[in-house]
């Protein structure tokens, strides 16, 4: 049973080395790897962008974006000026594309991005954005493949399509036979709990609405179809 630290991204005694840097639950390893073989049959070379984050890297990231120092972007995946935001703007505009510190389903072990380097044209940086892995976009086959198959491996996209809370996220997979346990367990509560004493920019904000956070950008995602 995943415990309440790993949920929230402040142990990662739950992890297993995948490849590289990346680490995912032992479970969801074997997963991928299976799903990986069978995408290397298809000529596909499937491998992941990121996994596990944990809480320090995640509360950086949602810091620096609340404070101007790395780039919002809106809907279009372009970059916002913040400047005359409110908090409540601010943190709405960040859930969008990021997670809040502790609540972000990378911290889990079961969800990752994805990409096929051998499909990114020559001089081309990952971007991950929508347009890349869409009709006409070069990963666009691999999408295609992976919503076919990935059910097959135990693997779902939580952001297929925007419902008015987090953007979709083509590339972002996750494996749901770990993923549906730690959905149950994080709590307004709980991550109210893990917040005491740390940074958490737009505290003030969220932690008076994190009931109607959590309904419009952790639990309104898309199902197992």
């Amino acid at each position: 049973m995943i415990t309440t630290a790993m949920l929230t991204g402040q142990s990662d005694a739950h992890l297993t080395p995948l490849s590289g840097n990346h680490r995912l639950q032992a479970e969801a390893v074997q997963a991928f790897l299976a799903m990986q073989t069978a995408a290397k049959t298809a000529g596909f070379n499937l491998q992941p962008a990121s996994t596990f984050r944990d809480f320090s890297r995640q509360q950086t990231i949602w810091n620096e974006k609340f404070n101007g120092l790395r780039p919002v972007m809106d809907a279009m995946s372009q970059p916002l000026d913040i400047t005359n935001f409110d908090d409540q703007q601010r943190c709405c505009a960040i859930l969008r594309w990021s997670a809040m510190p502790g609540a972000s389903r990378h911290h889990w072990g079961t969800d990752l991005d994805i990409y096929d380097p051998d499909l990114l044209p020559i001089g081309q940086k990952l971007q991950l954005e929508p347009w890349e892995y869409e009709e006409n976009g070069y990963f666009y086959p691999l999408t295609r493949w992976l919503t076919a198959n990935m059910n097959t491996y135990g693997f779902y996209r939580p952001f297929t399509d925007d419902k008015g809370g987090v953007a979709a996220e083509p590339w972002h997979l996750s494996y749901y036979p770990l993923a549906q346990q730690a959905e149950h367990m994080l709590t307004p509560e709980l991550l109210l709990s893990v917040w005491k004493d740390k940074d958490i920019a737009g505290y003030a904000w969220l932690s008076s609405h994190l009931e109607q956070i959590f309904e419009r950008y952790i639990s309104n995602i898309d199902g197992v179809s």
